[in-house]
């Protein structure tokens, strides 16, 4: 790729070091030529990036408060790049990731441009691309194709990015106030998408993080959840900002009932105890009462002249390998794939049993990719459950599948 855009990859972290490398490390096998990577991170944070030896490569910025929406606007006060990419310290990008979010910003209508995102088990889809309203409820849009587009949403809708996988034109966010530190976790980003509802938008399907949902002061790690505070007064914060007031309170009342419901699923999952639903209960009213007085619109400034950009030199070959063995031959494969990681290479490993498992997919914190899961079993999870096929076979499938996102 010629003549690319700059680009600033924002990554905020706070309360997880280790998670935090591993997204680095990631992001440092990107193949995008000209990026620079901020990382705004609590003590811990910075600690690691120390510890990584990453100290020169990276602009590192000190935020300790708990409050997305002002780590992310130091790390657009300390960017250079034409464009801000953001990624969260859990989710680790595949390797084409900004090579396809950054290409819509050609045109100069395009103002913003978001991904998709793999949950857990690294094959599903975390979320459906969503149109938010100005109550900041979402709806679901359809997704038929790979190509970039601009969904049709409804009139007072805006079409909804992930925060952990999306990019603005720096100078449009800083012209826009910067995200609103009313926001410090939860419609953060998508108070951003709403003020820029009549701005062009792009979904670019094939740009694609793998999302771990860690644990947090908010949720646990089986994703049970542990406050509801955030949400409560995010939720009270975006009415007052955005909503007529006659709708507000029934609003209010749709996020209790659902956040309810949602808390009983996850009773039944197993994820929760019956008796901690009440008190999260609690947890929600506090923050909408907090939410109803908080602050709103504090917009912030931005230096007219930031610092030098500063490139990251990725250490690339800019090549795929591929390994893949039974199940049994794990560290065989493990010690192949760091190899080739150590020459540059972004590397997969495919190891199945012969069984009918579903398969999962994460990167290895040691640099590579991983599949694992029965020969005859699914990844796509609306697949049949069993599907004879000889090893070789299956190997081609699934590089198939990723072709469009890791390999060359």
């Amino acid at each position: 790729m010629t003549g690319a855009i700059p680009v600033s990859v924002i990554v905020v972290s706070r309360g997880r070091p280790g998670l935090l490398q591993r997204a680095l490390t990631g992001i440092g096998q990107l193949w995008y030529p000209q990026f620079e990577i901020v990382v705004v991170a609590d003590e811990q944070g910075r600690d690691a990036v120390v510890g990584m030896g990453w100290q020169d490569r990276v602009k590192l910025a000190a935020c300790d408060e708990a409050n997305i929406s002002v780590a992310r606007n130091i790390g657009i006060d300390r960017a250079t790049g034409e464009i801000v990419a953001f990624i969260d310290d859990d989710a680790v990008p595949e390797p084409t990731w900004l090579t396809h979010l950054c290409d819509p910003f050609r045109d100069p209508e395009v103002v913003q441009v978001g991904g998709l995102v793999r949950g857990r088990n690294g094959i599903t889809f975390q979320w459906p691309v969503r149109a938010v309203n100005a109550l900041g409820e979402t709806r679901n849009l359809s997704l038929d194709q790979d190509a970039p587009f601009t969904p049709a949403v409804k009139e007072g809708e805006a079409i909804k990015t992930e925060g952990t996988n999306m990019a603005v034109r720096r100078d449009v966010i800083t012209n826009l106030g910067g995200f609103d530190p009313a926001f410090r976790f939860y419609l953060d980003e998508t108070e951003v998408n709403y003020r820029l509802r009549d701005r062009r938008t792009v979904i670019v399907p094939l740009a694609q993080v793998h999302h771990g949902y860690a644990g947090s002061d908010r949720r646990r790690a089986n994703r049970g959840a542990s406050d509801l505070t955030d949400i409560g007064v995010s939720t009270a914060a975006f009415l007052r900002k955005h909503a007529p007031r006659a709708e507000w309170e029934g609003a209010l009342k749709r996020l209790y009932s659902s956040q309810k419901a949602r808390l009983i699923g996850q009773m039944v999952d197993g994820a929760l105890s019956p008796d901690v639903i009440a008190p999260l209960l609690v947890t929600l009213e506090t923050g909408i009462a907090e939410g109803r007085k908080t602050p709103v619109g504090e917009a912030v400034e931005f230096p007219a002249s930031p610092e030098p950009f500063l490139p990251y030199a990725p250490r690339s070959s800019g090549l795929s390998s591929v390994f893949s063995g039974r199940s049994w031959r794990r560290r065989t494969l493990a010690m192949k794939a760091k190899r080739a990681v150590a020459e540059g290479d972004v590397a997969t490993v495919f190891r199945f049993s012969p069984t009918a498992l579903s398969h999962r997919a994460a990167f290895n914190p040691a640099g590579y990719w991983e599949q694992w899961g029965g020969l005859f079993g699914r990844s796509v999870r609306d697949g049949p459950c069993f599907r004879w096929a000889s090893f070789s076979a299956r190997v081609q499938k699934e590089q198939a599948r990723l072709s469009k996102v890791r390999f060359k």
